[in-house]
């Protein structure tokens, strides 16, 4: 029997994922039919990224999942017509990327390369830089993404503590839950790492009062939700030299307004939301174990928790 999956996405993403999920899908003995036509209540398998023309998920009446080509899901999780399984997006690039993006700005800030980098001809200011042993990271979520390089990270000798809001146990990592273990996860940070999932819940979860508790002179790096942060905390805690710098990846409108003061602060970097990126070689075997998963009866892979968010 052949599934119909219907990608739904912005067209140019289907020339990139066309061939991709045909031979994944295909690899994964499941006969499909992909396309980005079919009619609803002919559709198996949805392939979806939340800024697709698809809004109403009631006329889908035989399909089986949502399959989520994104890591977030915070614009498709609370759409009401969503009765559907809903799967978000895992894939070894996704985890990949992530830790290269942490591991490799942690490591820019640690070892003072921008003051080299900028430096005027003729400079010489032999620093010598901290070492990883002396430093400590907190990683807020340890989700996927989060205990990858919160790993990573130990692995460089980092001292590492994770915070999550259920507790987890990662070996090498001191991890922390609650709210007096985020304080205590802040007040021991030299850096800290956002990589939560987006949820009423996690808003602002770096506001002045939590800012406050880091030691001054620590740095921030947001590569996971731009709303984690409350804008305003933390360019006043910038202004007054409590934190030292944020590197940030993930604003609250994107792309980031040319006049907003993130662009011109001179303790920011603002990188444009590439700290991990869905690529369609990757995620495609992700669509299609599930798929095959579907067909065979056995539970999908990174089922989103609708009363969680994530």
């Amino acid at each position: 029997m052949t599934v119909n999956v219907l990608f739904a996405a912005k067209p140019a993403r289907w020339a990139e994922y066309e061939a991709p999920l045909r031979t994944e899908i295909e690899a994964a003995g499941v006969a499909a039919h992909i396309a980005t036509d079919i009619p609803a209540d002919q559709v198996d398998y949805i392939v979806y990224a939340p800024n697709s023309e698809v809004r109403d998920f009631t006329p889908f009446t035989r399909a089986k999942a949502v399959l989520n080509l994104w890591a977030g899901v915070e614009a498709i999780v609370n759409n009401p017509t969503l009765r559907l399984p809903l799967c978000r997006m895992v894939d070894p690039a996704l985890t990949q990327g992530m830790v290269e993006w942490v591991t490799g700005h942690i490591l820019r800030l640690h070892l003072g390369m921008d003051a080299h980098i900028g430096a005027a001809p003729g400079t010489w200011n032999p620093v010598a830089p901290p070492l990883s042993f002396d430093t400590r990271v907190t990683l807020l979520g340890l989700g996927e993404l989060g205990a990858a390089c919160a790993t990573a990270l130990a692995h460089l000798g980092f001292q590492v503590t994770g915070w999550s809001r259920s507790q987890k146990d990662i070996s090498g990592i001191t991890c922390l839950s609650g709210t007096a273990g985020l304080d205590d996860a802040l007040a021991s940070a030299d850096y800290c790492v956002l990589l939560l999932p987006k949820t009423p819940a996690t808003e602002n979860t770096l506001n002045a009062r939590t800012l406050a508790l880091m030691p001054r002179g620590a740095r921030i790096l947001n590569p996971g939700r731009g709303p984690l942060i409350d804008d305003q905390a933390l360019l006043a805690a910038l202004d007054h030299g409590h934190i030292d710098h944020a590197t940030l990846d993930v604003f609250r409108i994107e792309p980031l307004p040319a006049e907003h003061r993130y662009w011109t602060h001179p303790r920011v970097t603002v990188t444009p939301h590439v700290a991990s990126e869905t690529r369609a070689a990757y995620s495609s075997k992700t669509i299609a174990e599930n798929i095959r998963r579907g067909e065979a009866g056995e539970p999908f892979l990174h089922l989103v928790d609708p009363g969680a968010g994530y």
